[in-house]
């Protein structure tokens, strides 16, 4: 098995694998779509994310299922990986006067959400925290969010705070230098925060990338579309015919449209790591093979872009309507 390599988290100093694990795929039905999964071939899913030496995971409490499954099945591991999770999703998980994914930001609901983590995952201390959603610095100063994730901080329960962040937030998010990491999209179909990213690494913080394989839409079936909320539909076809248009598959020289789109997130100077997720084992194992073999040759990085660049952007999600005073989420990760 060829060895992932690593890279430094910006000033958190952890020293993590270039391709991370996200629990997403492993949320059960809800209403972001997902199945119901065996929790025997979770166990060894999780098993095999450590075996094949991925060394950070990244959930979120509102991945349904997956904070219970890592518990569950990694906890006598703890100390092989690193651990991230999210705050501001409702404590509970359900439903609610504001809508089924909407965030709060109180300090109130931040600790218990934190907490709420630590007895889910069956561990002491998370290694990362990170706004879920994207919320402004106007928020996230009138709620005193941050202090809340300090003080939590103060007391061992995590160790570093990070922002799962998209604009046209992020700019002033990263001018608030208190976040170690930011959790940021980028793809060759998603490129909006490619400045940004850099932006981030270049005020110290590690940068942790998601949806850089566009939840696989360049391979995509017509029943992969119909497996995901209707409301994501639109954006997906539409990356996939982005992606023909630009004409890509005629530059990579036999190199599979997958391989080609994780190792396109790993070309970005700026990035430490890239969160895929997956329940196929197969899938897991071809994703290490893909980014054991690093960024893109840097001609094809260059020429991937002026391809895409010249077909145009693809169309962007449009998030349905939301109550009034909800806090939407951002983009689902790929």
């Amino acid at each position: 098995m060829a060895e992932l390599p690593t890279a430094i988290l910006g000033r958190t100093g952890l020293e993590v694998t270039t391709l991370a694990y996200g629990a997403m795929e492993l949320r059960g039905p809800g209403p972001m779509g997902g199945r119901q999964l065996d929790p025997g071939h979770v166990d060894r899913l999780l098993n095999q994310v450590l075996d094949s030496g991925i060394n950070f995971i990244d959930t979120s409490p509102d991945y349904g299922d997956s904070e219970e499954h890592i518990g569950r099945a990694l906890s006598a591991r703890r100390d092989e990986f690193f651990l991230a999770s999210k705050c501001g999703c409702q404590v509970g998980g359900g439903p609610s006067a504001v809508g089924p994914m909407a965030h709060v930001f109180t300090r109130e609901n931040v600790r218990a959400g934190v907490e709420q983590s630590l007895r889910r995952m069956r561990t002491d201390y998370l290694d990362v925290v990170q706004f879920h959603g994207s919320p402004s610095p106007a928020v996230l100063e009138e709620n005193g969010a941050v202090a809340e994730l300090e003080a939590l901080r103060d007391e061992g329960k995590i160790r570093f705070i990070g922002m799962s962040g998209t604009l046209p937030d992020l700019p002033g998010q990263i001018g608030m230098g208190v976040f170690d990491e930011f959790q940021i999209p980028y793809s060759a179909l998603e490129r909006d925060h490619e400045a940004l990213i850099a932006e981030a690494a270049a005020a110290g913080a590690g940068v942790v990338v998601r949806g850089g394989v566009a939840r696989g839409t360049p391979v995509a079936t017509e029943e992969t579309f119909t497996s995901v909320p209707e409301f994501i539909r639109p954006m997906l076809e539409g990356q996939r015919d982005t992606f023909e248009r630009a004409g890509i598959e005629e530059i990579l020289g036999g190199m599979s449209r997958m391989e080609f789109m994780l190792r396109f997130t790993l070309s970005h100077p700026g990035m430490t790591t890239t969160i895929v997720g997956t329940a196929n084992p197969e899938h897991l194992a071809a994703n290490v093979a893909a980014a054991a073999k690093g960024p893109l040759p840097g001609e094809l990085y260059e020429a991937a872009k002026r391809l895409l660049d010249q077909a145009g952007p693809p169309p962007t999600l449009a998030m349905p309507p939301m109550p009034p005073g909800a806090t939407p989420p951002g983009a689902p990760p790929a």
